[in-house]
């Protein structure tokens, strides 16, 4: 059972539910649970089950496909008021995870059943269109993805990244290597390398970008 408070909060990162009518909106949310996940829990892992359907209200989770080595691939991040398509597809498939979900954040989330979300989604026109809307988005990404990684060096990835981020960036190695799903000695050698041609500057978890020119040429293979 929600609370009225934590529904609101709810109604207004998923605007599209207040077009349900009030008493099945209230039946709905009857049916959900609230969840609190500590940063650096996992969500779900490959080869669950999908449990429900959840409504993030506060937090970031990052979604990444992981290999037997234990690297990973950053596939997306799921904000509050997104969903995660992964989860749609494992509902409305009734199939298990391929990949994994961990909170970047402390969560706030309210799992709605999986009985409710595809009546959801067989009743409500707008939340269809929004999950669907949200694939087509996924989709478009992940072909970029993997576009990138088939055709382009790491080299041209990591610039990539850098240049997509505002600097100064405050991450790690390590966290890039995640993102790039490489390992973290290839990509601070990398960026060591930039550092020597006075692209970037390194600090302590943080890199400031110095000349985003030479970057976005190297990204677009002209260097």
């Amino acid at each position: 059972m929600i609370e009225p408070a934590v529904a609101d909060r709810a109604l207004k990162r998923y605007p599209m539910l207040n077009d349900l009518p009030a008493a099945e909106r209230e039946s709905a949310f009857r049916a959900a649970s609230l969840m609190k996940v500590p940063v650096g829990a996992a969500l779900f892992d490959e080869g669950e089950p999908c449990r429900g359907f959840a409504l993030l209200l506060s937090g970031t989770v990052r979604v990444s496909k992981v290999a037997p080595n234990g690297r990973e691939l950053h596939l997306y991040d799921v904000a509050p008021g997104d969903s995660c398509v992964l989860t749609c597809a494992c509902l409305l498939g009734q199939s298990t995870y391929n990949a994994r979900a961990v909170a970047r954040e402390d969560l706030e989330i309210i799992v709605l059943p999986a009985a409710a979300f595809r009546d959801l989604c067989s009743r409500l026109e707008p939340f269809r269109e929004q999950v669907f809307a949200r694939f087509s988005t996924r989709m478009t990404e992940m072909m970029e993805l993997i576009a990138a990684v088939a055709f382009q060096k790491l080299d041209q990835r990591l610039a990539s990244s850098l240049i997509a981020k505002p600097s100064p960036i405050r991450t790690t190695h390590q966290a890039l290597a995640d993102e790039l799903g490489s390992i973290r000695e290839i990509v601070s050698r990398l960026l060591k390398n930039f550092a020597d041609h006075g692209w970037i500057r390194l600090g302590r978890e943080q890199i400031e970008v110095l000349n985003s020119g030479s970057l976005k040429q190297l990204a677009s293979g002209a260097v």
